[in-house]
C-alpha cells in the first residue's frame, strides 16, 4: 500500500508511516512512502483504483477506487455554530454536560464525538482499524490549526484511542469511569433506500476497508456484540439507528428519539430505565 506525500509533507508522512511501525506492523510491512510533486488527481485515482493513503497540505486522506475522504472536522464548523443541546437529538440522548465522560466506541470519522466534545462532554473515540485511528488522530491534528476558540476547546475534551472496542469496554466497566457509551455501528444499505451520493462514497470506502481479509479485526463488525459489554459499561447506552431499522442485536431499547433519517436509542441500566421505558420522542 503506498503512503504518497508532497515534498512538503514528507516529515509527516514519516511520522505517519513510523506510528504503523510502531501500532500496525502488519500493515507497516507493505507500506511504502512514495513521494509526488503534486496531489493525485481524480483520475490519477481512476487509473490506480487500489487502496492508498496521501498526506497532503490538507492532512491525510484515505483513497480507494478513485474515491477519496478524510475526516474533515473543521468542515463541521457551521453545523457545530448551529448546535445545542436541546436542538440536537444525539446531545439530548446522551445527556451531555460540562462533567459528561462519553465513550464513541464506534468512532469512524469523529463527527459525532466531535458534536459531543463541542457541547461540553469529554469524549474518548475508539477505533479498532488502524487506517481509520491514523485518520482520526491526523484530523485532530489538523482541527487543532484553526483560530476557533471554542474549536480547540472541544479538540482538548477530545482522546483517540486505537484499540478493539470490545477490550476497551471491559476494561472501562473495571474502572467504572463512563457516564454513556454511544455506538454509531456501520448498517447494512437497504436496496430501496434513497441513494445519498456522499454518505455513499463514506459508506463504500469504509465497507471495502472494513471487509479486507488482512486479520480477524478487519471484518465487518455491525455491532450486535457491543451493546450487552456497553450495557455492562455505563448506565446509559446510546445507539444510532436508521429511522425503521430492527434494533441493535435484537434488543429492544428502553427510549426512543426519533429523526427524520435516524433514530437514537436508550438503554439505562438501574432507575433510569423505570420511568422511561418504551418511550419513543419525536423531534
Amino acid at each position: 500500500m503506498h503512503l504518497i506525500h508532497l515534498p512538503q509533507t514528507a516529515q509527516q508522512a514519516h511520522v505517519v508511516y513510523q506510528w504503523f511501525i510502531e501500532h500496525a506492523n502488519d500493515w507497516a510491512t507493505t507500506l511504502v512512502l512514495v513521494e509526488q510533486s503534486q496531489t493525485p488527481t481524480a483520475r490519477e485515482l481512476r487509473q490506480n483504483p487500489e487502496l492508498c493513503l496521501i498526506y497532503d497540505e490538507q492532512g491525510l486522506w484515505l483513497a480507494v477506487n478513485g474515491m477519496k475522504m478524510q475526516p474533515d472536522w473543521v468542515g463541521e464548523l457551521p453545523r457545530l455554530y448551529r448546535a445545542g443541546i436541546r436542538n440536537e437529538l444525539l446531545a439530548r440522548a446522551c445527556m451531555v454536560t460540562s462533567t459528561a465522560r462519553i465513550i464513541d466506541a464506534t468512532a469512524g470519522l469523529g463527527h459525532d464525538a466531535l458534536l459531543l466534545a463541542w457541547l461540553g462532554a469529554n469524549v474518548t473515540l475508539v477505533e479498532r482499524h488502524p487506517i481509520l485511528a491514523a485518520l482520526l488522530m491526523d484530523a485532530k491534528i489538523q482541527a487543532a490549526r484553526h483560530t476557533d476558540e471554542r474549536l480547540q476547546q472541544a479538540l482538548a475534551r477530545m482522546s483517540v484511542v486505537f484499540a478493539k472496542s470490545e477490550a476497551y469496554l471491559i476494561d472501562s466497566a473495571i474502572q467504572n469511569e463512563t457516564d454513556v457509551v454511544y455506538l454509531d455501528p456501520m448498517f447494512p444499505k437497504a436496496p430501496t433506500e434513497k441513494k445519498q451520493p456522499l454518505v455513499k462514497k463514506e459508506m463504500q470506502i469504509l465497507q471495502y476497508l472494513l471487509s479486507m481479509s488482512r486479520s480477524d479485526d478487519s471484518v465487518i463488525d455491525w455491532g450486535d456484540a457491543l451493546l450487552p459489554l456497553a450495557m455492562n459499561v455505563a448506565n446509559r447506552v446510546i445507539v444510532k439507528r436508521p429511522r425503521h431499522a430492527n434494533p441493535l442485536a435484537g434488543i429492544e431499547p428502553a427510549h426512543r428519539w426519533l429523526g427524520d433519517a435516524c433514530r437514537f436509542d436508550g438503554y439505562f441500566q438501574h432507575h433510569a430505565s423505570d420511568s422511561t421505558a418504551k418511550q419513543d420522542v419525536v423531534l
